[in-house]
Order: C-alpha cells, then sequence, then structure tokens
C-alpha cells in the first residue's frame, strides 16, 4: 500500500494548538465566537470551520490526574466509507497518489446525515448556509507541492509527523516500542486501515470516545473491517433485487 500517512504521537503533544492554529491560517478559515465551557478545549467540537481540533480530556482514573491531548482530524481512511455512502459523482475524491480523501463543493448536493453517519469516527461538518460538507484534505495542495501539511510544519514537540506511508509505519512501530517501556498499554490506533495514526500511551477511550473503531473493549466493531461489512450489508441488499 502506497501513498502518504501521519503519525500523530500522543505521548509528545503539549496541546500548543499550533496546529489547530496552522490548519486555519492556511486554510483561511475564520474563527468562531466561542463561550467558556469549562474546558481549555476550544472551540467545543469540530465545525464546517474548524477541521482540526485539539481535544482534552481527564479520564476518571485511580491515581495522579492525567490530562491527555488529542489533535484530531480526519483519518483519511485506506477505503473511506464516506465515499462508498455518497451518492453524487465528484463529491468526494479519493486521491490516488497519497490517500487522501477530499470533499469537493459537489457534497454540497449530499445527503450530510448519510455521509456524516458513515463515517466511524463522526469526523463530517456541514456548513449550515451552503450546505457544502467539509473536513481535513491533507492539505494535499502543499503535498502535491511537495510541502510538509501545514499542522506538521507548526509542530514543535514532534507530535506530528507525515510522509510514505511505509516510513510512518516503521516509524511507528519504533516510538511504540519505545513508549511502551513507560507505558506498557501504549497502542498505534487502526493503524492498518487510516492514514491518520494515533500513538497513544493510555487506551484509545480515555482521549475521546472516537478515537478508534473497537478499540473499547465491548465495542459494537471488533475491526474497521467488520464496520465496513455491517455498513456495506444494506447497500449490497439493495444492489442484489
Amino acid at each position: 500500500m502506497n501513498g502518504k500517512s501521519f503519525l500523530v504521537d500522543l505521548t509528545r503533544c503539549t496541546a500548543c494548538r499550533g496546529c489547530q492554529i496552522a490548519c486555519k491560517q492556511w486554510k483561511k478559515l475564520p474563527a468562531e465566537k466561542t463561550v467558556n465551557q469549562g474546558s481549555h478545549q476550544n472551540p467545543a467540537d469540530l465545525s464546517f470551520n474548524t477541521i482540526r481540533l485539539v481535544r482534552f480530556s481527564e479520564p476518571p482514573v485511580k491515581g495522579p490526574v492525567q490530562w491527555l491531548f488529542l489533535p484530531e482530524q480526519c483519518r483519511h481512511c485506506v477505503e473511506p466509507p464516506c465515499k462508498m455512502a455518497s451518492a453524487v459523482e465528484g463529491s468526494i475524491i479519493h486521491d490516488e497518489a497519497t490517500g487522501a480523501v477530499v470533499y469537493t463543493e459537489l457534497t454540497a448536493q449530499e445527503d450530510f446525515d448519510v455521509i456524516r453517519g458513515a463515517c466511524p469516527y463522526d469526523i463530517p461538518r456541514q456548513d449550515p448556509v451552503t450546505k457544502r460538507i467539509s473536513k481535513c484534505d491533507m492539505c494535499l495542495d502543499r503535498v502535491r507541492a511537495g510541502m510538509l501539511p501545514a499542522c506538521v510544519t507548526s509542530c514543535p514537540t514532534g507530535t506530528m509527523n507525515f510522509g510514505d506511508r511505509e516510513a510512518m509505519l516503521t516509524l511507528g512501530a519504533e516510538r511504540l516500542a519505545q513508549v511502551r517501556k513507560k507505558w506498557p498499554k501504549a497502542q498505534l490506533v487502526d493503524a492498518q486501515d487510516v492514514r491518520v495514526i494515533y500513538l497513544t500511551s493510555q487506551p484509545p477511550e480515555y482521549y475521546f470516545k472516537n478515537l478508534g473503531v473497537g478499540a473499547v473493549e465491548g465495542s459494537r466493531f471488533a475491526s474497521r473491517r467488520d464496520f465496513l461489512a455491517q455498513f456495506l450489508r444494506p447497500v449490497k441488499g439493495m444492489t442484489s433485487v
């Protein structure tokens, strides 16, 4: 499998939010008017104009307080369910060279509930006025020009890494081996099925409920492939009639 991937090493994230700001600057996305929600996380959630968000979490565990940070974005699935669910040709593009999943202006013609519902990570968001759907596009314009995504260039700690997929998988395996010496439960989340691979020191659900598919014990889906099989079952049923 070729193309590009991110390795996001959450053991190194300090929640500086440089990536969140860099994303907005490069995409020329406006700031959002927010109110204090009782958390340093700001804004409270993803939106059409905030396609990258650093989430803050304090999991209820015994012992010292843990403050976990998750710079969340589209995972750029190897087999994107949102594209499978698309009913409008050309609205969702799966770039062959990089693997980037890109939403175009034609997403305004899609059924938003279907597209968002197809995403196991609950990433897509819609502009209430134009009805266009948005998310991270891997800074495809920058990558095609030989540049790194804006979020990666802004990261001062080595949390954000980007490159050829095999190189990122190798780096991820090396970092996982190092991190497990201190945090035995560390893992690479959904590494074989997404192009944004998170390295966690704690169980994925401690960071955010939608961080991984099947990562939570007792999850409805044991793996991403189970999710895709479940998602495509009604589609196959309709096409076989």
